[in-house]
């Protein structure tokens, strides 16, 4: 059983989570969050914590948004779009049970006050800006860290703010290269 209460979109998401992990969670009811909804998450935040999981889609990210500036020690967890996708549709109900576990294996918070460590050079040295493949190698980049994927300033401030160390993004950086030299070369 998870310590932490899951938050997550609708029913659906809570049903995929329920064949990868026992665990508890909340629905938001997508970004209509009722009072009543609100105080179910505050209570949870307080006695158990929280990790948000939302859908890797605009709609989720303005509920991360949302739900992180209320909680801001809440716990994160990402699906890579491609690990949530069917052809017509994105979201945590459409993954599967071992991507719902990995990405709760790789679960970010938030530091009080972070240190900053990479800058808008080190997004554009490593590919992750200012390039046609920009934002394939972001989101690969971020699946790896379990931060996400964003545009170049959000995921700078994910990098910044997830207490990513220098060792572990330039590892990502470096499986996503060999993953792009393997895909060109065969």
């Amino acid at each position: 059983m998870l310590k932490e209460v899951l938050v997550v979109e609708g029913k659906m998401d809570t049903v995929a989570i329920k064949k990868a992990l026992e665990a508890d969670t909340i629905e938001t009811g997508g970004f209509a969050l009722s009072d009543y909804t609100l105080k179910q998450i505050a209570v949870a935040y307080e006695k158990r914590g929280i990790i948000i999981l939302t859908d890797p889609d605009g709609a989720g990210e303005r509920i991360r948004k949302f739900l992180t500036e209320r909680f801001p020690k809440a716990g994160q967890a990402f699906i890579p779009k491609k690990d949530a996708r069917t052809p017509d549709d994105v979201g945590i109900e459409q993954a599967s049970p071992e991507a719902i576990r990995l990405a709760l294996s790789k679960v970010r918070y938030e530091e009080y006050n972070p240190e900053v460590i990479f800058l808008a050079q080190d997004l554009w040295q490593a590919g992750l800006s200012g390039d046609g493949n920009a934002t394939w190698r972001r989101d690969e980049v971020g699946a790896i860290l379990g931060i996400g994927y964003g545009n170049a300033k959000k995921f700078l401030q994910r990098l910044n703010s997830y207490g990513v160390t220098k060792e572990e993004f330039l590892e990502a950086v470096e499986k996503v290269n060999e993953l792009e030299d393997r895909s060109k070369n065969g």
